[in-house]
């Protein structure tokens, strides 16, 4: 078996080294300008030049940026990007509600990157204070968080860097879907954000717990409802979801009478990693939750760090594709050779 794993693992290598630099001569993405794309609100957007000053209205598009080698571009973000390295010499457009347009406008930005959580009167406003501004259409999967990420890096000229950091959330995705591969009780989990309101079907975070290995208990409801306490004990959780800004809901009813308040069984994850949809926050949720509902069964070494994936090539879109367009591209050859890998090793070591 050793014998066998060294061979594929040599194969993939030598494969790479055949396979890539034609892939970058016919697949790598077109990162000219000027771009013309369509954004969530129908707006078709047209960038002339690569923007040397670009703002962000939530922190996923903030820390996208970062992820895909875009940082020195942002002179602007909100205060819930603040983690980012390196934010505290950018302003913050953060107003006590949303984002300031005063602030905004004030960072003299080439282009505004407004993720769905900006609402479209917010963006109508940016607009008619003579911005750029590019609102993202929400994510509620991984091809979501794909597509925007792909966006982002063509909108700001950093498509390599957008390829990579997708490519490196796609392999800690698959490696962390082995984890719990032919479970068959599969723990069913509920995340309450307060007031009888849960993360239910159709939202990304239901699809991050769905990946980590669980079965979420408000998979009936769509999008972020407000159940009453029968309802929410109907659902009996055997595990909350819980964040450093949440109260402990083990002891609070009618939590503390499911199966997981009496139990006190909790998965406590970062709320900026739960709750923003971005590459880094996708990798961090799905490894974190993992590795507390799996102990026995996950293994810290599945982990893939971003240097293993990088220069990766997508098939790239002419710079006059909408964003609709581009949506979803496909791992190159050497891209799906290497998540071929990932799950093999991942099985491997469960063995």
């Amino acid at each position: 078996m050793r014998r066998l794993v060294t061979f594929a693992v040599g194969f993939l290598l030598v494969a790479s080294l055949a396979v890539t630099p034609a892939a970058a001569q016919q697949a790598g993405p077109d990162c000219s300008f000027p771009v013309t794309m369509t954004d969530a609100t129908g707006t078709e957007i047209t960038i002339d030049e690569r923007p040397e000053r670009v703002t962000t209205t939530n922190p996923s598009a903030a820390q996208t940026m970062w992820e895909i080698g875009g940082r020195e571009q942002v002179v602007g973000l909100t205060q819930y990007a603040a983690y980012l390295e390196g934010s505290s010499s950018r302003t913050n457009v953060s107003a006590s509600f949303g984002v300031s347009v005063e602030r905004v406008a004030g960072t003299n930005p080439d282009l505004v990157i407004a993720p769905n959580a900006t609402t479209t009167d917010e963006v109508a406003a940016l607009r008619q204070a003579g911005l750029a501004v590019y609102h993202l259409r929400e994510p509620t999967d991984i091809d979501g968080i794909r597509e925007a990420t792909t966006t982002i890096g063509r909108l700001t000229g950093n498509c390599e860097g957008a390829a990579e950091a997708n490519a490196w959330m796609s392999a800690n995705v698959e490696a962390v879907r082995n984890v719990s591969a032919g479970v068959s009780d599969r723990p069913e989990v509920l995340y309450p954000l307060g007031s009888g309101y849960v993360a239910a079907n159709d939202t990304f975070i239901h699809v991050l717990l769905g990946i980590s290995g669980a079965d979420n208990a408000a998979s009936e409801y769509s999008g972020y409802p407000q159940l009453n306490d029968e309802v929410l004990l109907q659902l009996d959780p055997e595990v909350l979801v819980l964040t450093e800004r949440t109260a402990d809901y083990t002891s609070q009813e009618p939590y503390a009478s499911t199966t997981a308040g009496q139990q006190n069984a909790t998965s406590r994850l970062r709320v900026r990693d739960l709750n923003q949809a971005a590459p880094r926050s996708v990798v961090n949720t799905v490894h974190n939750a993992s590795r507390q509902l799996y102990p026995d069964r996950y293994d810290e070494s599945i982990y893939v760090q971003r240097s293993a994936v990088e220069n990766v090539t997508y098939n790239g879109t002419s710079s006059t594709d909408t964003a609709s367009a581009g949506s979803g591209p496909g791992f190159t050859a050497v891209g799906a050779m290497v998540a071929a890998l990932v799950g093999s090793l991942a099985l491997r070591r469960r063995r």
